[in-house]
């Protein structure tokens, strides 16, 4: 008990003391949300490139990708950070979720086999978050396991946050529900697809961090 509170004592004052060009900014939460979308819009806005691939299949993203020194630069305020793009977190990953993806017996039990290590690597890089950004598909439940179980990981690591509320631009996007699901961080809708209200976005990462 006294060494894991020394664990989290000396985690908290590592991040206070850390250089602001040092910042790792995670990109979180459950798959086909828009993380990597979101990663990739980022990342061209600031380095001109996409950093990670995009599918309409689930754990498209399986391994950890990070894209060093992203230069944010908005009204004269700058900000450099590592940005992480994380496999996207499953409560159970059943290979035959797969298999309506027109995948075969074989890939689908290996694309599982990668997903679930991709889950694994995500939690395990939680230590070494700066900050962390929760991407939710806005049209769906937010009150769901997998978005109980991130959120409970980053509150027990004291990881401050930023929740956005994704795919605005569809019909079914409540941003309320997401805001009554987690009162305790700030909220931002968005699209990461269609560019919608990026402004407001790097607005609140700024906050995030200071």
């Amino acid at each position: 008990m006294v060494f894991s509170l020394f664990k989290f004592v000396k985690r908290a004052f590592l991040r206070a003391f850390k250089k602001k060009s040092d910042i790792k900014l995670g990109l979180y939460g459950p798959p086909n949300a828009g993380k990597s979308t979101l990663a990739n819009q980022i990342s061209k806005d600031w380095l001109g490139k996409e950093m990670s691939s995009v599918s309409a299949i689930p754990h498209e993203t399986r391994e950890v990708n990070v894209k060093e020194k992203v230069a944010l630069n908005k009204g004269g305020k700058k900000l450099s950070v590592n940005l992480v793009d994380t496999p996207g977190i499953a409560t159970k990953i059943d290979y035959e979720d797969f298999l309506k993806h027109k995948l075969n017996k074989k890939q689908a039990k290996a694309r599982a086999k990668e997903a679930t290590k991709g889950v694994i690597e995500s939690i395990q890089w939680l230590d070494k978050m700066d900050c962390v950004i929760v991407v939710l598909d806005a049209t769906k439940n937010p009150y769901s396991q997998v978005n109980i179980t991130i959120i409970g990981n980053l509150a027990a690591r004291n990881i401050p946050v930023l929740v956005v509320g994704n795919k605005m631009d569809l019909r079914k996007a409540n941003l309320k529900k997401i805001e009554s699901a987690f009162p305790q961080y700030p909220v931002v809708g968005m699209s990461a697809l269609k560019g919608y209200n990026f402004d407001d976005f790097y607005d609140s990462i700024y906050k995030l961090v200071k």
